[in-house]
């Protein structure tokens, strides 16, 4: 997924960029809330993980301001304030959970991964498709009983098309999900995850909808 990370604690921000990463999730890390605010603009983001004792606008403001500008990422909130009335202040603004520092990484993951299941819809941890089950937990992929290696960016590029199954994700679409800002992008990126993936799963398990970008199929 892609991710704005809202955290002006250059310790803690470093540690959360490199986990996430690792994860598979394209990361943007920004340190105030004027920043995020250019960010949220100028990007689209699946979650925004956000701190609330932030400089220049705070957290809470970065939040509210979004809502009511219609932003509908899941938001995850990570502050030390631990106080109900601050848990309670931060899920009225808009937040889709809250999460008090300091925590273990793994219980992040682990919530990320539970408000990604209620945005899509989803109940079930695993996403099955044409014999093929993916574990967003342990990153596993099973295709018709055999477990097969995909790469951290093949995993979340499959993870990205298996979300939405039947609908077109253009190029840059796929480079958002797979990429943060920093990171370079070959011309070819989403072209040779897809060939290996083909390779993987079968030549017609991803489809390619000529001049408009990629797709997987709802039933075949």
């Amino acid at each position: 997924m892609r991710v704005l990370l809202i955290e002006d604690d250059p310790m803690i921000g470093e540690s959360l960029e490199e986990g996430l990463r690792k994860e598979g999730h394209a990361v943007d890390w920004v340190r105030d809330g004027k920043m995020a605010e250019i960010a949220i603009l100028n990007h689209e983001y699946e979650i925004l993980l956000l701190d609330l004792g932030l400089p220049s606008k705070s957290g809470i403001d970065v939040l509210s301001s979004y809502r009511r500008k219609g932003g509908d990422a899941a938001v995850l909130i990570i502050s030390a304030r631990d106080k109900k009335m601050d848990r309670v202040n931060g899920l009225d603004s808009g937040a889709d959970d809250y999460l008090a520092k300091p925590f273990e990484l793994d219980e992040l993951f682990a919530r990320i991964r539970a408000v990604a299941r209620r945005r899509s819809g989803r109940v079930a941890p695993e996403l099955s498709h044409r014999g093929l089950t993916i574990n967003p937990a342990s990153h596993q992929a099973v295709l018709n009983g055999n477990e097969i290696n995909l790469s951290a960016r093949e995993f979340s590029l499959l993870m990205a098309l298996l979300d939405t199954p039947g609908r077109v994700l253009s190029k840059s679409q796929l480079e958002e999900r797979l990429y943060g800002w920093a990171e370079e992008i070959e011309s070819n990126t989403v072209e040779v995850y897809v060939h290996s993936l083909r390779k993987k799963l079968g030549a017609d398990f991803i489809k390619n909808v000529r001049g408009v970008g990629y797709m997987i199929e709802t039933s075949r």
